[in-house]
């Protein structure tokens, strides 16, 4: 796979999850890749370590997102990773995990989800678009959590909306540069981190059940999705939220 060959990609939150996967997945395709990380060094250099032994190339950058210097904190890691190269590719899929229900939920958690799901994109790709490529890719994970009603997840939901929001009026605002802007909504993903969060007795399999395609879903099958995105065959969609789910609770089964 080479599809990304010569192209240089900035990836939030990989050091675990469906982001050490997507930059995993776009170094395989031939990007060099900057890997934010906010505190977890060690993962960070394990997906460094991951794109290095398969003949990529990576740089890990440091920066707590939600503060007041985070953007700045991370562009200049960003910088000094490209060494004077464009940027082709940014992916926003760092995200704060919902707060819980709306009587359990705090200010300090609300705001929390919103300067880390919503400000850091937002002014992620306004410090970007200088070192963004003309013809450049921008994708930012969301999540089907848009299209459903959780009460369990209202503050959250309500970041991802924004965020799609977002991506309609930024394709429409850079489409003049040929910039492509592009959300990926996953559903349920089992990762190495959350595994407890579907240890519960029956859940696992309650939530395949209500899947199109029967089975929870894997980091690699969102990478695939953004790797698409930031390639070539994806020039002609822009504006677009693709649902990554697998086909969750689209509704009653057979």
């Amino acid at each position: 796979m080479s599809e990304l060959t010569g192209r240089t990609a900035l990836v939030t939150g990989a050091s675990r999850g469906i982001g050490q996967a997507i930059a995993i997945r776009l170094a395989a395709g031939g990007a060099r890749v900057v890997v934010h990380f906010g505190t977890d060094a060690d993962g960070a250099a394990a997906t460094v370590e991951a794109i290095e032994r398969t003949g990529g190339t990576a740089h890990a950058v440091r920066a707590e997102l939600g503060g007041a210097d985070d953007v700045d904190t991370l562009f200049g890691g960003v910088e000094a990773a490209l060494a004077g190269r464009p940027l082709d590719v940014v992916v926003n899929n760092a995200a704060a995990a919902p707060a819980g229900p709306l009587g359990a939920t705090t200010r300090a958690q609300f705001d929390h989800l919103f300067a880390v799901n919503v400000r850091a994109p937002y002014f992620i790709v306004q410090r970007a678009l200088p070192l963004l490529r003309d013809g450049g890719r921008v994708v930012t994970i969301s999540s089907v959590a848009t299209r459903m009603a959780n009460p369990a997840q209202t503050a959250f939901a309500m970041t991802k909306g924004a965020v799609e929001t977002m991506t309609l009026t930024l394709a429409n605002e850079l489409g003049a540069r040929g910039i492509t802007v592009n959300a990926v909504a996953p559903g349920a993903t089992r990762t190495a981190t959350n595994g407890s969060a579907f240890a519960s007795p029956g859940l696992a399999e309650f939530i395949a059940a209500t899947t199109a395609l029967g089975r929870l879903g894997a980091p690699e099958d969102v990478a695939d999705v953004v790797a698409f995105l930031a390639s070539d065959a994806a020039r002609w969609i822009t504006g677009q939220v693709i649902d990554a789910s697998g086909g969750l609770f689209l509704g009653p089964r057979a």
